[in-house]
């Protein structure tokens, strides 16, 4: 029963962790990347659809994202999703292509990033403390219930806390990556 609540809590946190990992393909470091356009709708004949899946993204060197949209009729709503998307970003058409070049930023603009990373960091980690709170409180009603002992109980809190431990340092990590990545210049 113990092992059972402490992994679906392990589980949960490191969706937690992998979930803040991916929010933060979001964020321009300086570098092209086609995962930087991941979140971007397009309205698609009148539907919200991933810009993924009207154009294909792909990086034409380290500062320019090239796209290849597949339907010419919806070059328009490409651009304006990207303008609309608050990237900061201008696309410059071509034809059926879209050439997105990527403003060096500014050592303001990098400061503003890593206050947004920190920001991102910390609901991150109160995400894994609030797994964290659902795992005790099922510790809670098992002892009230009689199921395990008070003992069992304070072992199960204390692995419950390490894997919190162990979740919270993974976030510190990729934080401390992503910071050093975005100060590059």
């Amino acid at each position: 029963m113990i092992d059972d609540i402490i992994e679906d809590a392990r589980e949960r946190m490191g969706k937690s962790v992998e979930s803040f990992r991916s929010d933060l393909t979001r964020l321009r470091t300086g570098r092209a990347h086609p995962s930087l356009l991941d979140h971007v709708m397009v309205n698609y004949y009148g539907t919200p659809t991933p810009l993924n899946q009207t154009a294909n993204v792909s990086v034409e060197d380290a500062r320019t994202l090239t796209l290849t949209v597949w339907d010419r009729s919806a070059i328009e709503a490409v651009e304006k999703a990207i303008h609309e998307s608050n990237l900061g970003l201008n696309p410059n058409t071509a034809g059926a292509v879209i050439r997105i070049p990527l403003p060096a930023l500014t050592e303001e603009r990098r400061r503003d990033l890593i206050k947004v990373l920190k920001g991102e960091a910390e609901q991150a980690r109160v995400a894994v403390r609030n797994i964290r709170r659902d795992a005790l409180g099922q510790f809670k009603e098992l002892v009230k219930s009689k199921d395990i002992s008070e003992d069992d109980e304070r072992r199960a809190q204390e692995a419950a806390q390490k894997i919190t431990d162990e979740a919270v340092k993974r976030i510190d990590d990729i934080v401390a990556d992503k910071e050093k990545e975005m100060l590059e210049v």
